[in-house]
């Protein structure tokens, strides 16, 4: 009876234990059978979901570590630094996913060092793999300023502090490298890759698109995160935050159709077929619908709408990650790859222990502003918005005096 009410009163806690009882198991058979034996892989398909979900997109998904931590701490941008040690976490959370995806993927997994010693400077491949390699471990670096405060080792946490303008400019140095070399892949592939995403700028715009979402990642997390510590929602911070990404995502879709209507893919949209609709949930879902709610400040001011608008530019961006590995491909050998159990499995697994290792972290580590701090930014939060009504207040007033 007591484990049938532990059960009502965390159903989340259940799900989770299902999910890594059922990843753990997909886990053995994939490492004791093959990849044959636990995914859907094959020579038409041999990257899936683990590289299409797992990797691009989740390499995408903790883009915000280098793209919050940059505006923080080489641009001074202070207004957003309660973001700014959430971003990295998740970040590097993300990027040991990163790597457990790649090395399920890989045939021969525990070769997964090779690149590293065995160098092929004209790879892209080979520059992505050091790339990751190299921010996981400068990610690895800066959250030791969060431990070191955690366990008052003064000295230390002192030194790491003062390495965190040089790391923060190694990390943006290497996202830029392996964000856009990720695109770079797919250019080896003219002919293979359905025209509405094989392109030329396909480097450009997977480093553009990291930069959105690493915006709007920023958003979901945190308002999850008040969520489930009990914290104030940072309303103007994050209504600044889809400010920029409303900048970001509109440079972002002018470049993308410039370019399809340039190189005259848009008349793969006709009639509309699989890839057709594919692209259009890309850019309605993940940018057209969620630019409006950002760019006009009306709607950006409704946390809910804010919220809401950041995870459909996540979705959107996602589905775009999955067409450029997975869609574009299908549409051009006219065969449809569809993941085994066990490879939704274990990527729900990856999921898993990264909201369970950030929840532990945000719980242990000094991640999030003392109450103090927190509460004095709310003071002055309340501060601004009575001003700003004010001015406004004011305005209007002016203005029915000239009229």
């Amino acid at each position: 009876m007591k484990a049938i009410n532990w059960m009502l009163e965390h159903p989340w806690r259940v799900v989770g234990i299902v999910v890594m009882i059922a990843g753990l198991y997909a886990t053995w058979v994939r490492f004791t059978q093959g990849l044959g034996a636990a995914t859907n892989l094959s020579d038409d398909f041999p990257w899936g979901m683990w590289i299409g979900v797992d990797v691009m997109s989740g390499v995408m998904l903790a883009a915000g570590g280098f793209t919050i931590s940059a505006l923080v701490y080489i641009f001074q941008v202070k207004r957003w630094q309660p973001v700014a040690r959430p971003a990295v976490l998740t970040a590097f959370l993300g990027y040991v996913l990163v790597g457990g995806g790649i090395f399920f993927d890989i045939g021969r997994s525990f070769r997964i060092w090779h690149p590293l010693v065995m160098w092929n400077h004209h790879s892209v491949m080979w520059e992505v793999a050091w790339c990751v390699t190299l921010y996981t471990t400068v990610l690895g670096m800066e959250l030791l300023t969060f431990l070191f405060e955690k366990l008052e080792k003064e000295k230390l946490a002192h030194i790491f502090h003062h390495l965190t303008f040089p790391l923060t400019l190694a990390a943006v140095l290497l996202s830029m490298l392996h964000q856009s070399s990720l695109g770079s892949l797919f250019l080896l592939v003219p002919g293979r890759l359905d025209p509405l995403w094989y392109s030329r700028l396909l480097p450009f715009l997977f480093f553009i698109s990291a930069i959105a979402v690493g915006l709007t990642m920023t958003i979901v997390e945190s308002t999850l995160s008040a969520r489930a510590f009990g914290r104030c929602i940072e309303g103007p911070l994050l209504q600044s935050v889809g400010k920029a990404a409303a900048w970001v995502m509109g440079f972002y879709l002018a470049l993308r159709m410039g370019d399809v209507i340039y190189r005259g893919a848009y008349t793969e949209l006709w009639p509309l077929d699989r890839a057709a609709w594919f692209f259009l949930a890309e850019i309605v879902v993940g940018v057209i619908i969620p630019l409006i709610i950002f760019a006009y400040p009306s709607l950006r001011q409704n946390t809910r709408y804010l919220y809401h608008a950041a995870q459909l530019t996540v979705l959107g961006f996602v589905i775009h990650r999955l067409n450029v590995g997975i869609t574009g491909f299908e549409v051009i050998k006219g065969k449809i790859y569809t993941p085994s159990w066990m490879e939704v499995a274990i990527t729900l697994m990856f999921v898993t222990i990264g909201v369970t290792g950030f929840n532990l972290a945000c719980r242990y580590l000094p991640i999030f502003e003392t109450e103090a701090e927190d509460s004095e930014r709310l003071e002055s939060w309340s501060i601004w918005v009575r001003q700003l009504a004010a001015t406004k207040g004011s305005a209007s007033q002016v203005s029915e005096g000239k009229s």
